[in-house]
């Protein structure tokens, strides 16, 4: 049985070593995007703690479970806290309506995991 840092790691594992598979194909457009993609999360007149909470805005809107597991994973390196987080989560929720709730499940699962505590061992049992 995996703990719950496996998992956190077998998804960042996983999603480098397919982004490095899909960049070594010969495809320009592809490689572009993901540049493009590295490019405006960035510094610049919005600073990269700033983009990362709004890429995970985006996502819970959009409802992509992997890219709001990658922005959360990002906001945490760059220091986004527990209630910024939840301040995040709402404005996902309240623009994304209540289609919105099973991912902000798991957006608040995944980060329970990332920050590893008894809260997190304890939530995600009774999710």
């Amino acid at each position: 049985m995996s703990t719950e840092k496996d998992r956190v790691a077998e998804f960042t594992a996983f999603r480098q070593r397919m982004n490095e598979r899909i960049l070594a194909e010969d495809n320009q457009v592809v490689r572009r995007f993901f540049a493009l993609d590295t490019q405006t999360y960035k510094a610049g007149a919005l600073d990269v703690k700033t983009k990362e909470m709004l890429g995970l805005v985006a996502s819970m809107v959009l409802r992509c479970d992997d890219c709001i597991s990658y922005h959360i994973a990002q906001c945490k390196e760059v220091g986004v806290t527990r209630d910024e987080f939840f301040e995040v989560f709402s404005v996902g929720l309240v623009v994304g309506g209540s289609i919105v709730i099973p991912h902000l499940r798991r957006a608040v699962d995944f980060l329970d995991r990332l920050e590893g505590g008894a809260e997190a061992a304890n939530c995600s049992e009774h999710a």
